[in-house]
């Protein structure tokens, strides 16, 4: 029988978890499911990614309210994938944040990601009726940025490419708390059909050299204490090394795409075939990391079309 689509056939609700990871920090966590960070200043709340529609959003709200009544001010955003991104309508803030790469992307492939994911992620898209659009940015940056709530501040910062060209961190240095997105993640697949293998584990090595006591991942739980933050970052770094060392082989020697499916199954399956998202994930890291190996710097665009073409390839 032919593997269900991406993630079509997960259509079960998961547990949320809502998890203080410093004073006024909390994360929103959903069994693999994309997290949101919320940063409560001292008259105004911050978002760190807002969800992929309105409908997801006001779960995150709804959550907020339970521990402050503070209005929402900002909403950062640490890419530019639809499933992170078309919720943000929902939480009627006056600054929407990316950088200015990001903002890019939005421009060059916002349209295409957002067709892409609704076909993926069915589950996560019910509702896609109230999303009035693609979302963009009041305010972009490049390279670092700070953003005061009264006198809490937020440093918002790119330190290298990783899950795509564009991505950021927010670190609260009171706390020293970091939100990384979906540059770490936890028990769970990253997903790299944007991603730059390359410089991936730099990325993280940089976020590792800020030693903080607290991450909000961009999937799977919270993570407090900087044994449980160190352990992610290697399982991460890790996902992406393996991925992309064993389709590199098969690509560099000429070998097809379906051969470097199976080479990397070799090496991914027995460490990570029980991560959220991994059978979803799977073909696109493939056919990024071949492309990668084959100096194909950016990413091409995935559409709807590319996507089943490509997933009904290399299935068996």
């Amino acid at each position: 029988m032919a593997k269900a689509f991406a993630s079509a056939g997960d259509l079960e609700e998961k547990e949320v978890s809502f998890t203080e990871i410093g004073e006024g920090l909390w994360a929103f966590t959903a069994e693999g499911d994309p997290n949101t960070g919320v940063i409560i200043g001292d008259d105004s709340v911050m978002i760190v990614d807002a969800q992929a529609t309105p409908r997801l959003a006001r779960l995150v709200v709804e959550k907020i309210r339970s521990v402050t009544d503070k209005p929402i001010s900002h909403v950062v955003l640490t890419h530019y994938h639809a499933v992170r991104v078309l919720g943000a309508s929902a939480y009627g803030a006056d600054q929407i944040v990316m950088s200015e790469k990001a903002r890019a992307m939005v421009v060059e492939r916002g349209q295409e990601d957002w067709d892409s994911e609704f076909a993926r992620f069915p589950r996560l898209f019910q509702g896609h009726e109230e999303i009035p659009g693609l979302t963009w940015p009041t305010t972009s940056f490049a390279g670092r940025m700070s953003v005061y709530l009264g006198n809490r501040r937020v440093d918002l910062m790119q330190l290298g490419r990783a899950h795509t060209a564009g991505d950021i961190v927010a670190y609260v240095g009171d706390q020293n708390v970091m939100f990384t997105g979906d540059i770490v993640e936890y028990h769970s697949a990253c997903y790299c059909g944007d991603g730059h293998f390359h410089d991936w584990p730099g990325t993280l090595e940089a976020i590792r050299a800020w030693d903080v006591d607290a991450i909000a991942p961009g999937r799977g739980d919270a993570l407090v204490g900087r044994e449980k933050v160190n352990a992610a970052i290697d399982s991460t770094k890790d996902f992406v090394t393996s991925t992309y060392r064993s389709v590199a082989k098969v690509a560099l020697r000429g070998g097809s795409l379906k051969e470097a499916m199976a080479a990397c199954r070799e090496v991914c399956d027995p460490k990570f075939s029980d991560y959220a998202i991994y059978e979803h994930c799977l073909p696109f890291n493939v056919a990024r990391a071949y492309d990668e190996a084959r100096d194909i710097d950016t990413p091409r665009i995935w559409t709807a079309e590319r996507d089943a073409a490509m997933w009904a390839e290399l299935q068996d």
